[in-house]
């Protein structure tokens, strides 16, 4: 049994940044591809973040120089730094991974999701 869960979110302001934690039990996650994914109100899930154990990552334009992901395969755990947020960041943000060596912000290609958490950016 696989688990996921998220940790880091909050509320801060615009240009403020935050760092989300997954830590992953079960048979994850080592050698699985992970993923960032945020959900805000009324939209679709979209794909923020991906890394594979080869460490080769892609990020939604929406976020590329900005966001870094990262991995601690020792800790079994996925972060993501976010920096200079924006009120448009505001969503719940899910960790997820896939155990088909699939590097990709398709959220269909993941088998594994946790619960979510907050992220909120005010003006």
């Amino acid at each position: 049994q696989v688990q996921l869960v998220e940790s880091g979110g909050g509320s801060v302001q615009s240009g403020g940044s935050l760092r989300l934690s997954c830590a992953g039990s079960g048979y994850c996650c080592s050698s699985y591809c992970m993923g960032w994914f945020r959900q805000a109100p009324g939209k679709e899930r979209e794909g923020v973040a991906t890394i594979c154990s080869g460490r080769n990552t892609i990020y939604a334009d929406s976020v590329k120089g900005r966001f870094t992901i990262s991995r601690d395969n020792g800790k079994n755990t996925l972060y993501l730094q976010m920096n200079s947020l924006k009120p448009d960041d505001t969503a719940t943000y899910y960790c997820a991974a896939n155990d088909r060596g699939w590097l990709t912000l398709n959220s269909g290609a993941y088998n594994y999701w946790g619960q979510g958490t907050q992220v909120t950016v005010s003006s």
